[in-house]
């Protein structure tokens, strides 16, 4: 990790974005004392704004995606550094460069699973040699469901072949860069096809394990008492990369991610909807009008956000043992996403951690000090019932 030289130990970049000034509060608010924090993004007449809103000391610094040298010096200047700037596959590679020569460990919220699989190509291996954490996917997408998951197997025996299923249910509203991330990533399948396969063919591979994430298939779930509608998003390959790198997941590891729908009618018209914003999103112009229907920058208020909430719960089995977990909390989207991202940033820079480096998921980094510190934040963790 980067040594005590550096300017700070946390920067927020994206900070006067939308979920950018969620996590700006919430870091005012949480940030230990003597702590060396900035804010950045490209406009120093927001980030002051900003700064009067917090009524906070903290630094602030300029630096623009488009700019090479400003955000290698950015990387250069700190120890941890999270990002909400995305679209991640179009504002996002330069930062984790930077953060990978730098040996900078580096965060965002991404959901996309092309950035990913290129990030890993271009950047892993020169995070491995400079020490470098780069973790992905540190919001909504995806702790409650890998951290959900690792939560499971510790309550399951060791050594022995496990199944987890989780299941999602979520009241809450999108965001004008939640939805341009999401049409953007579904606009570009052939792209995220290609990425997964060159990420396949060059990825270390586990030969003494066997860890899997088929997509399952609609069905009544009785263990849970709702339809589990399958759900290809980012998060099950996270839990899949976590289970791979971590041996207590055992010698055979399978998870299935599903959201969780109460009425069969409900299930259908959400399955008919995705499809068709799927398929909008393959044509510019309808991309463009779906685009311009939440102006980058917004989102939901506060009084709408604080009627959001979410419950993943996760059903395991394995030698002999049935157990169901939840993690719980308020507004997914926003103002838990900006907890997940602050905390998972002070958790990289102040807590004791294993030795990690290069591309590693939540769990595999932070693993149980990130589910204590996300505890305390009032993001719910528990045991539901063993069998």
């Amino acid at each position: 990790m980067a040594g005590p030289d550096r300017t700070y130990d946390v920067v927020l970049f994206g900070a006067t974005g939308f979920v950018g000034r969620l996590t700006a509060r919430h870091l005012a608010d949480r940030i230990p004392e003597g702590c060396r924090w900035a804010l950045a993004g490209r406009s120093k007449e927001k980030l002051e704004r900003l700064r009067d809103e917090l009524g906070v000391e903290v630094e602030l610094v300029t630096a623009d995606t488009g700019e090479a040298d400003s955000l290698r010096e950015l990387a250069g200047s700190t120890r941890v550094l999270a990002t909400t700037v995305g679209p991640y596959i179009t504002y996002g590679q330069g930062l984790v460069e930077a953060c990978a020569e730098a040996g900078t460990d580096y965060l965002d919220l991404t959901g996309e699973p092309e950035f990913v699989d290129l990030a890993y190509l271009r950047h892993d291996a020169r995070a491995v040699e400079t020490g470098a954490r780069i973790v992905h996917a540190c919001g909504f997408d995806s702790i409650p469901h890998d951290l959900g998951a690792y939560f499971t197997v510790q309550q399951l025996p060791e050594g022995v072949p496990l199944r987890v299923d989780g299941y999602v249910r979520a009241r809450a509203a999108m965001s004008g860069g939640t939805l341009a991330s999401a049409l953007t990533a579904f606009s570009r399948g052939p792209q995220t096809l290609t990425a997964a396969r060159d990420r396949r063919r060059v990825e270390p591979r586990v030969t003494d394990r066997r860890v899997s994430a088929p997509l399952g298939s609609p069905r009544f779930a009785p263990e849970v008492g709702t339809w589990a509608v399958p759900l290809p998003t980012l998060d099950a390959q996270v839990v899949a990369r976590s289970a791979r790198a971590l041996p207590r997941y055992g010698p055979d590891f399978r998870y299935r991610h599903y959201a969780s729908v109460r009425h069969l009618p409900v299930a259908l018209g959400g399955t008919a909807a995705a499809g068709g914003l799927f398929a909008a999103a393959q044509l510019p112009a309808a991309r463009r009008w779906l685009t311009s229907r939440l102006a980058a920058g917004s989102g939901p208020d506060e009084a709408r956000r604080a009627r959001s909430w979410f419950t993943v719960r996760f059903v395991g089995e394995g030698g002999g043992r049935r157990v169901c977990t939840e993690v719980s909390g308020g507004d997914p989207g926003y103002g838990e996403t900006a907890k997940m991202l602050a905390e998972s940033a002070l958790c990289l820079a102040y807590d004791d951690l294993p030795p990690t480096s290069g591309q590693v998921t939540t769990a595999v980094a932070m693993g149980e000090a990130l589910i204590e510190r996300l505890k305390g934040a009032g993001i719910r963790f528990r045991v539901a019932a063993v069998r």
